[in-house]
């Protein structure tokens, strides 16, 4: 279908590339700074628990010295893996995948495997921060798909595996028929930013229910932490919105190796 706003899609490209880099910073410095780090493991279910770490633990060794404990700092629960996993696997990577078509000067089929590709990491890191919410919910005894956000995050991840197949299976291999595939891009396109829409409110719905728990378990309201959700979630609606832009705009000249604008 063709869609496009008039604007080049190239330097609305580097606007995402910009904030995708922002965001990746923002969310990696509230989980290794504020919150402790990234681990799969925890033997302290405590921490698990807090899904925090105060920083660097400091304990009596053998001798009477003092020993830092790293392991404590750098390996916290694996809570802390979901939203980094979420924004950089589904969010970013997801929204790199989209804006290939439009952004790469490349030969159509070239951008396809990016576009495959990219996919398919931001589908796996997904379902590995899916995953890593459930088993901090799981040894922390803490109930699951309890809210909102959860729900919906069941339902894109559900959703993204599925449009990543039907992809796979019409575009790529074994492929449909030159019809099918005409009659199907459209829809593709158009289901895609439907549930990349719905995985950027997820995520906004994400930081504020985390920032609540922690506001209410004593965080400063208008602490330095507080203020990085916030910005987090900022810039994770301005990373999706620009996508999106990017989608809609003109790419490169057409010839016989691009797509039509979608």
């Amino acid at each position: 279908m063709a869609i496009a706003i008039p604007v080049k899609a190239l330097p609305l490209s580097f606007v995402v590339h910009a904030l995708a880099v922002a965001g990746a910073v923002l969310v990696l410095v509230w989980n290794i700074y504020f919150r402790g780090g990234l681990a799969w493991e925890s033997t302290n279910k405590s921490l698990i628990f807090n899904a925090a770490s105060d920083g660097l633990k400091v304990c009596n060794g053998p001798n009477g010295s003092r020993i830092v404990n790293l392991m404590s700092h750098f390996f916290p629960p694996p809570k802390q893996l979901h939203p980094v996993l979420m924004l950089i696997g589904l969010i970013i990577i997801g929204g790199e995948a989209i804006i290939s078509y439009k952004a790469l000067p490349f030969r159509k089929e070239e951008k396809k495997i990016i576009h495959l590709v990219l996919h398919a990491i931001a589908l796996i890191l997904g379902i590995i921060g899916v995953y890593a919410a459930f088993k901090y919910h799981n040894e922390s005894s803490i109930a699951n798909l309890y809210s909102l956000h959860s729900w919906l995050g069941i339902g894109v991840i559900s959703l993204y595996g599925i449009q990543w197949l039907y992809g796979f299976v019409v575009f790529f291999f074994p492929g449909g028929t030159a019809a099918i595939r005409r009659e199907s891009l459209p829809w593709h396109v158009l289901f895609g930013i439907f549930v990349y829409i719905l995985a950027v409110a997820t995520a906004t719905l994400g930081y504020l229910e985390k920032l609540t728990f922690l506001e209410n378990s004593g965080l400063a309201k208008y602490g330095s932490e507080a203020f990085l959700v916030n910005f987090t979630a900022i810039v994770t609606i301005l990373y999706g919105t620009f996508v999106l832009l990017t989608a809609l705009s003109q790419g490169p000249v057409e010839d016989d190796y691009s797509y039509s604008a979608i």
